[in-house]
């Protein structure tokens, strides 16, 4: 593996995936052949180009495309599968490809058949979409200060982006702002535009190598026919919510998936406590019903999880406020559950991995800094509150991308 690390300026040429078999193969093989490399990448902050573009090439970033434009159309749940089986491995990795999904998803239900003809051709193709949705100022999460003015035959933006996901990493980057209505338009920018600048200045503990810090937007100019109108997503029923939270929580539960093979290794490893009276810390019973647990847990999580996909699946082809909220429940069910297991599993890791687990050359932290950071993504300890409000009260949970 070398440390280069500039994003290619053509994309890979791409397989192209046919069924959800071939994809959730294909994921495994994947995630295998980086597991090498997985330590390396969080603790150099990077993903390397060749890592990247052999991840394009699987044809995974393509799997949610239409049947209709020449993608596999994956269910929900096999979505979530793969995702949850590279970030087990390497849950950065696992990540930057998760706002691309998204916006495959934006593309679908709000793009013009021009614009879906377009951009599903050149996700077939191996092109990979970053974001540049968040911003750092604001009254909340929701305030999007970007603005966009029309100018003839094209839209200029300014403004400041962070949290932008795999941005070192795209070759294009879709930008979230408001128009002169107040309005929310998405605009896809390719990388190299002028106007557009790339800051890496993401710092946080875990989910070092996501390239999820600064984009600038200084008068960049972007022809009209590549802005898609965003606001209708939320203004009418559509999964685009619980389409999101499932392809985050699904990191989450491939975090889990990873602390707990490593606890599986590391126990075999360890000696055995001096009272235990066993002659191997895999026999010693106090562990045994830890890793007992975590496996419990582990079974319920990919059973919400799977049950959250079929939700999500069965509300997208007449999505209306009824279905999408019982999505909008089954996914939140999920999140709650993967969240407290992550963090729970990266810190059992340690814990019955003994001191020695804690060196530095195991670099077994990084699943607890990786689950901590990315559980952070929104606030977990709302959903059992907007759970219980609609088991209770029939309360639609709200049209937006963090429920």
């Amino acid at each position: 593996m070398t440390a280069d690390t500039d994003v290619t300026t053509a994309p890979p040429r791409a397989r192209v995936i046919a069924s959800d078999t071939e994809a959730r193969a294909v994921a495994r093989e994947f995630a295998e052949s980086v597991r090498p490399y997985a330590a390396q990448i969080d603790a150099e902050r990077r993903i390397p180009a060749e890592v990247v573009d052999a991840f394009s090439a699987t044809g995974l970033w393509a799997i949610t495309i239409p049947r209709e434009h020449g993608g596999a159309d994956v269910s929900q749940a096999t979505l979530a599968d793969v995702i949850a089986t590279v970030s087990a491995v390497e849950p950065s990795l696992g990540q930057i490809p998760q706002n691309h999904f998204c916006l495959v998803e934006d593309i679908r239900l709000s793009g013009t058949e021009e614009q879906k003809a377009f951009f599903f051709g050149l996700v077939l193709a191996g092109a990979r979409f970053a974001n540049a949705f968040s911003e750092a100022g604001g009254k909340n999460v929701a305030e999007i200060q970007t603005r966009l003015v029309a100018d003839g035959d094209e839209v200029v933006v300014t403004g400041r982006k962070f949290y932008s996901t795999g941005s070192a990493y795209a070759h294009w980057i879709p930008v979230l702002a408001v128009d002169e209505s107040g309005l929310e338009q998405l605009v896809f920018a390719e990388r190299d535009s002028a106007g557009l600048t790339v800051v890496d200045d993401w710092s946080a503990f875990g989910q070092r190598a996501t390239s999820s810090g600064t984009v600038l937007l200084e008068g960049l100019r972007v022809p009209a026919d590549r802005v898609f109108p965003m606001h209708t997503e939320y203004e009418n029923p559509t999964i685009a919510g619980p389409f999101a939270q499932l392809t985050t929580l699904a990191i989450d539960l491939g975090i889990a998936r990873g602390a707990i093979r490593e606890t599986h290794e590391a126990v075999r490893a360890a000696r055995p406590w001096i009272d235990s009276g066993v002659d191997s810390a895999a026999k010693d019973p106090l562990t045994l019903e830890r890793v007992g647990r975590l496996d419990i847990d582990l079974a319920a999580a990919e059973a919400l999880t799977e049950k959250a996909g079929e939700a999500v699946d069965a509300a997208k082809p007449a999505a209306d406020e009824h279905n999408v909220a019982a999505a909008s429940i089954a996914v939140a069910r999920a999140k709650v559950l993967t969240t407290e297991l992550a963090l729970e599993a990266a810190s059992r890791l340690l814990e019955l991995g003994g001191t020695r687990s804690t060196l530095g050359a195991k670099a077994l932290d990084r699943y607890w800094r990786n689950a901590r950071v990315h559980t952070l993504h929104d606030p977990v300890r709302w959903k059992p509150v907007i759970v219980g409000d609609y088991v209770l009260n029939g309360t639609l949970p709200a049209r937006h991308s963090w429920i």
